[in-house]
């Protein structure tokens, strides 16, 4: 290991930082992970939380009750109020910085609202700069809310159409997943998995309960539950090798995801 820093150091201070032997270097070097023992779950916008009282109260407290055994780091969606906003700021031209901006305010939203249905239980939201204080909540009180938005802004790389940010809260709380060496990564949605077509508008749709990235990509399923994003990210995780969709709106399925067991749909790294 000392070696592999003397020469990682060296090559640091020679070379260009995407030179082919500098990157073999760092890809050695050992890799730390910050929260081994948390799970990212993100809390879908649309799917649940634009839905209101009746799914989002039993999801606070079964969130409130499994948290006694785990420790959560619970992001939240955009939903409809963003794609709302999206649909104007794609009329008026602006551009894919501007529109990231729009969506995390209302990412942001939804992450206030859920951290005050969890106040009185000690869970906290926390804003971009407060995930510093993530580990501390996590030891006390074993949860914390953040928005799911990746704090791109007026950086947000554009996607290849159109102008709709590419990176939205799927991938922002995946980013955070591995960024924080997590064990877990759970999308709560309002369908049991993934499918080979929408069920909301495919009388036809066959459940998938196990898939990986790339055979979603050869079925043409990429952008079928999880931004396209997310499965690219995936595949070049060190930490995250598979993420799972439960459905949030059937008791108990957050909480059988999180003891291990296969609910809802697993997309495994290619």
């Amino acid at each position: 290991m000392a070696n592999t820093t003397v020469e990682l150091k060296e090559l640091l201070m020679q070379r260009s930082l995407t030179d082919a032997q500098l990157l073999a270097a760092t890809e050695a070097a050992e890799d730390f992970r910050i929260l081994p023992d948390a799970t990212v779950i993100k809390i879908g916008g649309q799917s649940v939380i634009d839905r209101g009282r009746a799914a989002v109260y039993p999801l606070v407290e079964e969130i409130v009750a499994v948290r006694k055994a785990h420790k959560l780091l619970i992001g939240t969606g955009a939903g409809t109020r963003a794609r709302h906003l999206y649909s104007i700021a794609a009329g008026l031209n602006l551009p894919a910085g501007v529109l990231s901006q729009l969506g995390a305010s209302v990412a942001d939203q939804n992450a206030a609202m859920l951290g005050q249905l969890l106040a009185k239980h000690g869970i906290s939201a926390v804003d971009g700069a407060g995930l510093s204080s993530v580990p501390l909540f996590l030891a006390e009180v074993h949860a914390v809310v953040f928005s799911g938005m990746p704090p791109y802004g007026l950086w947000m790389r554009p996607a290849v159409d159109g102008v709709i940010p590419p990176y939205r809260t799927d991938a922002g709380c995946f980013l955070v997943a591995e960024q924080f060496g997590c064990k877990a990564m759970i999308y709560v949605k309002d369908e049991d998995g993934l499918f080979t077509a929408n069920p909301k508008t495919s009388k036809n749709a066959t459940f998938i309960p196990k898939i990986s990235v790339a055979e979603m990509k050869a079925k043409g399923l990429q952008d079928s539950i999880l931004e396209f994003p997310v499965l690219d990210l995936l595949d070049q995780a060190r930490h995250i090798h598979q993420v799972q969709i439960v459905n949030g709106l059937v008791p108990g399925n957050l909480t059988r995801a999180l003891a291990g067991e296969h609910v809802g749909t697993i997309i495994t790294a290619s």
